[in-house]
C-alpha cells in the first residue's frame, strides 16, 4: 500500500529547543490516525510539517510522493485537506457557509473577485449535506455554534477531493452533544473505502471517533508509542505519556481515561 506521509528522523529546533526530535512514522493511504499527547508534546508541530505549513530542521518530510524543501507547497497543498482552530480565526465572520466552503477551491479564506463554475458549486453542496450543514448554507459564519463552525472547517477541508486529510482538534471546545455528532459523523467518514487517509490530533480519547485504526502518542517531542489504535491506546501507554496512572477502557470502539 502506497505510503502518503513518511517521516525520516525529523527534528524540529526552535531557539535552541528540540520540540519534535528525531520521528519517524509512515501514514499509508488507508490509515486512520489519532495523535495524543500533553500540552507542549509536539502535536501541533507534527501537523503543521504534514500540512506543508513549516519546514524540519533536519531530517526528510515525504508528503504525497513528494519531499519538503525540494517540492512546490503551492502546488502540494492543496491536496491536503486542512482544518484547525488557527485556520477558522482567518474565516471572515460574515462569510457565507456556503463560501467558506467554496473557496477552498483556490486555497483561500474570504470570497473576493474569484470566479467558480457550476461544478464547484455543486461540490459545495454537496459536501454540505454529507456534514448535515445544508439548512445553513446562507448563515454568516460568525453566527454559528461552536459545533457548526466545526463541522463547516471540516467540509472545507474535504472540498477539493484531498488525499491527506488533517484536523487539529476537531472537537475542541465542544458540549456533550455537538462532541458525540461531531464524532459521528467523523466516524461514518472514517469508515468509508473513499476517504483518504486521516490524520486527527485530539486531547481526550473519549474523542476518537469509531473507524480509526492508528495511533501515535507523544511526549516531550518524542513517540512515545505508535501503531495499531488497541495496542497503542492502552492505560500503560497513556499512563507513560501523560505521566499520570491512567485507567484506559474500550467498549463498542469508543475510548474513555481516568486517573487510576
Amino acid at each position: 500500500m502506497a505510503s502518503v506521509l513518511q517521516f525520516t528522523d525529523v527534528t524540529v529546533v526552535r531557539d535552541g529547543n528540540p520540540i519534535l526530535k528525531s520521528a519517524n512514522w509512515t501514514v499509508d493511504a488507508a490509515d486512520r490516525w489519532v495523535i495524543l499527547g500533553p500540552n507542549g508534546a509536539g502535536k501541533t508541530t507534527l501537523l503543521q510539517l504534514a500540512a506543508a505549513q513549516m519546514h524540519p530542521s533536519s531530517g526528510r518530510v515525504q508528503i504525497l510522493d513528494d519531499r519538503l524543501g525540494r517540492a512546490d507547497v503551492f502546488d502540494l497543498r492543496p491536496r491536503i485537506g486542512f482544518a484547525s482552530s488557527a485556520l477558522a480565526r482567518k474565516v471572515p465572520r460574515d462569510e457565507r457557509v456556503i463560501d467558506v466552503v467554496l473557496t477552498a477551491a483556490y486555497s483561500v479564506t474570504g470570497r473576493w473577485n474569484e470566479s467558480y463554475e457550476e461544478v464547484d458549486v455543486k461540490r459545495a453542496q454537496r459536501v454540505l449535506g454529507e456534514w448535515k450543514l445544508t439548512h445553513l448554507e446562507d448563515r454568516r459564519f460568525g453566527d454559528l455554534s461552536d459545533g457548526e463552525q466545526k463541522r463547516v472547517q471540516i467540509a472545507r477541508s474535504v472540498m477539493t477531493d484531498p488525499e491527506l486529510l488533517l484536523l487539529d482538534e476537531p472537537a475542541a471546545s465542544l458540549d456533550l452533544g455537538a462532541r458525540e455528532e461531531l464524532v459521528g459523523l467523523l466516524g461514518g467518514f472514517a469508515s468509508a473505502d473513499s476517504s483518504p487517509a486521516i490524520v486527527m490530533v485530539t486531547h481526550h480519547v473519549e474523542e476518537i471517533p469509531p473507524g480509526f485504526s492508528h495511533a501515535m502518542l507523544l511526549a516531550h517531542g518524542e513517540i512515545t508509542a505508535a501503531g495499531v489504535i488497541d495496542e497503542v491506546i492502552t492505560s500503560e501507554s497513556l499512563s507513560d505519556a501523560f505521566g499520570l496512572p491512567l485507567v484506559v477502557t474500550n467498549e463498542n470502539r469508543r475510548f474513555t481515561a481516568r486517573a487510576a
